[in-house]
């Protein structure tokens, strides 16, 4: 699938779910943990656990690996780790799924008449085939990876993406994100959809909580909460 192609659906006056990729629908926090402490490895910074990770984690990235390093990385330094992080990502992401019932709360979704899309800030091109692999790409309108360079916020992609949306007539003030990241509302924010957090990924429970938005423990909880918001 294409930026800017639809699928599986004609025009939409519904509820719409916006989802995020990694660490919500797409399980991938052993490939991330991996690849980021790869790339630390490779300017000689000491490796971190996941736990470090979800209590640190912010966006854009630079302002993590600050948190980490006590300063922000040079310019140099920032295309190393990026590198570093995409390669081994993508080695080991290979043994990475979907969360725990994802594929059913999609089906589900679409099957009630309600409509749904991906927004994520992984590479579009590497997006659009894992969504394939899985099977699951007809349960979506739309799926926007990111075009640009990495590492920035998700919130001017969220307007495209809602600006396109709208072309299927998907209304933000019927559309809810469903994330695991701090980012992911105040994107949601940014364009006036509401927001659900989910604590399975980048992020703890204390972080999230402290965006103001619900904060969920399951998918099941996260599609609950967004009918309930999109009402």
């Amino acid at each position: 699938m294409a930026a800017g192609t639809f699928s599986g659906m004609g025009m939409q006056t519904c509820a719409h779910i916006v989802w995020d990729w990694n660490g919500t629908l797409f399980h991938d926090n052993d490939a991330i943990i991996r690849a980021t402490n790869a790339a630390f490895a490779e300017l000689g910074l000491a490796s971190i656990t996941l736990e470090q990770y979800r209590a640190l984690y912010c966006v854009p990235v630079p302002k993590f690996y600050e948190r980490l390093m006590g300063r922000l990385p040079t310019e140099a330094e920032w295309e190393v780790m990026d590198a570093a992080f995409q390669r081994h990502y993508t080695e080991h992401r290979v043994r990475c799924g979907l969360t725990d019932g994802a594929a059913e709360l999609l089906a589900g979704w679409r099957s009630a008449g309600r409509s749904q899309s991906i927004l994520s800030m992984y590479g579009h091109d590497e997006l659009v085939p894992l969504v394939k692999g899985f099977g699951i790409e007809t349960h979506f309108i739309r799926v926007d990876g990111r075009t640009g360079p990495s590492g920035g916020s998700k919130a001017e992609h969220m307007v495209r993406h809602l600006a396109e949306l709208a072309l299927a007539g998907v209304e933000p003030a019927r559309t809810v994100v469903i994330g695991d990241a701090a980012d992911d509302a105040v994107a949601a924010r940014h364009v006036g959809a509401g927001a659900v957090l989910y604590t399975g990924g980048s992020h703890s429970r204390t972080s999230l909580e402290k965006v103001g938005v619900p904060v969920v423990d399951t998918l099941g909880e996260a599609v609950a909460e967004a009918a309930r918001l999109a009402a």
